[in-house]
């Protein structure tokens, strides 16, 4: 008997006919991306570059088109220049009169500037025909820069899981990785459980995705090796979600403040960073894990971060190319023969795109400079003290951004730097720790630095001053401040008015205590004993020992136990409970005492831990005396008491002074 149809088995012949497919990356892997770990093959990264920021800045401030050609000018020079003008050949390195030569309508914007004796930065017209009596200003753009900052953070989840680092005043490097962790187990439910077996090294299962919409981003090509065919893996659907978050961050950031930004997206710092100026302005290039070889390979490697300079020129030299695809020919060992172990290694890794360092969400300013070229050169002491003025007031702007006033972070040195001829001369000071820092202090330490130097000899003519501060140091936390000790407003005039009451029942008569016996305890007991009172009992003990003054519901002013022969009792035998009004029960804050257990108001939340703090103190005191007596009983001999006789004759008595024998003793009488 035959079948026209071909037989077909109900399971499959071969052992992995028909097994699931699995992925490159293993469950590690992923819980690796959570920690944001930088060994990470899923890691990605994300570099934001602002376009042509400086003069991003002053097209929003004045409201220019974004179309029309504008440049930033410095002095007889342009410092920044955006992309429309850029089109028309111009660059930082000509000069004015050029720059309008190539662009007639050209719009020109010189920098702000501090003015010789101003106190402020300003916006000046004829500024560039200064130079001598002004000085540049960057504030506007710290400004602004702080501001995206904000923006970016703001889109962001919160720490830890954000993790943001400030590059430079235009550029943000950004870890996705625990934010893009938590979007894939959210997306894709199948990985989200535990490994097989518990095996962190068992491989993941294929994402289900075949075909990734990268929307707009610019993809860089693969590896020769790869083909668009392959499907992706989770390497792939982790960069997808990373574009879909920078792509929001900069959305925000043109929404909300008018700026475009280029961004780059790729497994570490390195590569996002070349990425993000590959396709600009207002772009973001993805460079995948299977493009790294073809992107890096089209960049000359001066131009990659630390590989410029003389490091640069010494590889050049020895090899002959700058090239990176032609420096990928050569071994490790070739390069370490020339340029070192440590060197050679370095480089072998950087040119394939290896880097594991780290965002740094915790960047921060490690010190300020204010500095002044003089052309022509300076010459006299009043001259030189205008100048550190402005130096002062233009760090003290940023000392205050920085969180000085609020005691978040301060300097704990100033350095004065001048230079007359060839001739550097320096001078530190620190900044008094006791005081908090204005702009007065600040120029009058850099004053007395200034004198120091001139007292010194030769500090004229001047060529250069430089003003900085250092050695950064985090303010303290959880300090009172002794505002937090006072009474304002009506608690005060409710404590005024109760003490005047208080005042002229003492002078008619109605309040007389009676005299009691000085008390043996100290300061520390007689605390102990009100607060065991207020706290050991109930809500309803400690409201009946108030009484009604006025309206004001108040504790009675003096216990019994603080009431001393003296007409002027002390600070520590006085304590002025503060009157409360009458408040809901129900609408109080409470806390639990760790030490006790017991529920407390909040606002009694200090007091009670001071009595505990006391309590243990008095303990202590107490247990000092013990130990004390007991050693003195020790030292001191023990001589017998004499028992009173007075019938007895003087031979009696002279006999009854004799000394005990071995084994008597005397027995006191009368």
């Amino acid at each position: 008997m035959s079948f026209s149809q071909p037989f077909i088995p109900s399971s499959p012949i071969s052992p992995s006919a028909g097994r699931l497919r699995k992925s490159r990356f293993t469950f590690k892997h992923l819980s690796q991306l959570a920690l944001s770990s930088t060994t990470c093959p899923l890691r990605v990264i994300a570099h934001i570059d602002l376009d042509a920021f400086y003069a991003q800045c002053e097209g929003v401030r004045l409201g220019i088109a974004e179309d029309q050609p504008l440049a930033v000018q410095q002095w007889q020079g342009l410092i920044a220049i955006n992309y429309p003008a850029r089109k028309f050949g111009l660059s930082r390195f000509i000069d004015i009169a050029e720059a309008k030569k190539l662009c007639q309508s050209l719009i020109l914007q010189h920098v702000a500037t501090w003015k010789e004796g101003d106190s402020k930065w300003a916006y000046h017209e004829d500024a560039f025909a200064h130079i001598a009596t002004h000085k540049v200003s960057l504030d506007p753009y710290r400004l602004e820069s702080r501001r995206i900052l904000a923006c970016i953070k703001d889109v962001l989840p919160a720490p830890p899981v954000q993790r943001v680092e400030k590059a430079s005043i235009d550029e943000v490097f950004l870890d996705l990785s625990a934010q893009i962790h938590a979007i894939l187990l959210e997306r894709y439910p199948e990985i989200s459980g535990p490994a097989p077996y518990d095996d962190p090294t068992e491989y993941l299962p294929r994402p289900p995705t075949t075909a990734l919409d990268w929307n707009t981003d610019a993809l860089v090509d693969l590896d020769h090796d790869e083909t668009e065919d392959d499907d992706p893996d989770w390497d792939d659907i982790a960069m997808l979600i990373g574009s879909e978050i920078v792509r929001s961050v900069r959305a925000a950031i043109r929404e909300r403040l008018k700026y475009t930004c280029s961004a780059g997206i790729a497994r570490n710092k390195m590569i996002a960073k070349l990425g993000s100026a590959h396709k600009k302005p207002n772009q973001q290039t993805i460079v995948r894990n299977r493009a790294v070889q073809q992107f890096m390979g089209s960049f000359k490697f001066t131009k990659i971060r630390n590989l410029g300079g003389k490091l640069g020129d010494d590889v050049v030299a020895r090899f002959g190319t700058e090239e990176v695809k032609e420096l990928l020919q050569v071994s490790l060992s070739q390069l370490k023969s020339k340029l070192g172990d440590d060197t050679g290694s370095w480089v072998y890794g950087i040119i394939r795109g290896e880097d594991s360092s780290e965002v740094n969400s915790r960047t921060q300013i490690k010190s300020m400079l204010s500095a002044k070229s003089f052309r022509p050169t300076i010459n006299t002491f009043d001259q030189a003290v205008k100048w550190l003025r402005i130096f002062v007031a233009d760090i003290f702007s940023r000392l205050v951004e920085e969180g000085v006033l609020e005691n978040r972070r301060r300097p704990k040195t100033i350095n004065l730097h001048h230079r007359q001829g060839g001739q550097m001369r320096s001078r530190q000071a620190p900044i008094p720790s006791g005081r908090p820092i204005d702009e007065n202090l600040l120029f009058e330490i850099a004053k007395n630095l200034l004198s120091q130097i001139i007292v010194d000899g030769r500090a004229w003519p001047c060529a250069n001053l430089q003003l900085s501060v250092g050695g950064f140091e985090e303010g303290p936390t959880g300090n009172r401040s002794i505002g937090g000790f006072l009474v304002r407003g009506d608690e005060a005039k409710a404590l005024k008015h109760y003490r005047d009451n208080e005042d002229h029942a003492f002078v008619r008569g109605d309040f007389r205590p009676e005299k009691q016996p000085k008390s043996e305890h100290g300061a520390i007991q007689r605390f102990l004993s009100r607060q065991g009172t207020s706290h050991g009992g109930s809500d309803e003990d400690v409201t009946s020992t108030h009484c009604e003054l006025n309206g004001v519901e108040a504790s009675p002013s003096v216990s019994s136990d603080a009431l001393e022969h003296s007409s002027s009792p002390t600070v520590e035998e006085v304590v002025q409970p503060i009157p409360t009004t009458k408040t809901d029960p129900s609408l109080i804050d409470t806390y639990t005492c760790r030490e006790c257990h017991k529920t407390l108001p909040a606002v009694q939340k200090e007091e009670h831990e001071d009595w505990h703090f006391a309590k243990s103190i008095a303990a202590a005191e107490k247990m000092d005396e013990s130990h004390q007596s007991r050693r003195a009983g020790e030292a001191r001999p023990k001589t017998p008491i004499a028992p009173r006789n007075f019938g007895a004759s003087k031979a009696g008595a002279s006999h009854s002074q004799k000394k005990n024998e071995k084994g008597q003793s005397r027995l006191p009488f009368g």
